[in-house]
């Protein structure tokens, strides 16, 4: 089965930017459903941003516009770039994946594989 492991997460300076890594152990088709999630301590786990093998896209609302998720299939990676970091974004990030099941525009309604997270601390 398919493995997730991220990479990137390190500490920035409010202001800064970080591009986090999601490789998949291996090549699982053109249908897919791919998202970052993030948690800070004391919180919930909770869904930063999405894209599917149709390019779509969705972002949190506090991210829109700072943060940018892609993939390259080549590769079998996903990234997110995140720019114009706040403290706030501090957390560790999780991406998350599903090949096959239903997606719509973005919206993932079947992620069933998940990466063991990386950690950004913005202060």
């Amino acid at each position: 089965h398919v493995q997730l492991v991220e990479s990137g997460g390190e500490a920035a300076q409010a202001g800064g930017s970080v591009r986090l890594s999601c490789v998949a152990s291996r090549y699982s088709g053109n249908n897919y459903c791919m998202a970052w999630f993030r948690q800070a301590p004391g919180k919930e786990r909770e869904q930063v941003a999405t894209i599917d093998s149709d390019g779509s896209t969705t972002y949190k609302d506090d991210v829109k516009g700072r943060f940018t998720v892609s993939r390259d299939v080549a590769k079998n990676t996903l990234y997110l770039s995140m720019n114009n970091l706040k403290p706030e974004d501090t957390a560790m990030y999780y991406c998350a994946a599903q090949y096959g099941g239903a997606w719509m525009r973005g919206i993932c309604y079947g992620l069933n594989i998940w990466g063991k997270g990386t950690q950004v601390t913005v202060s």
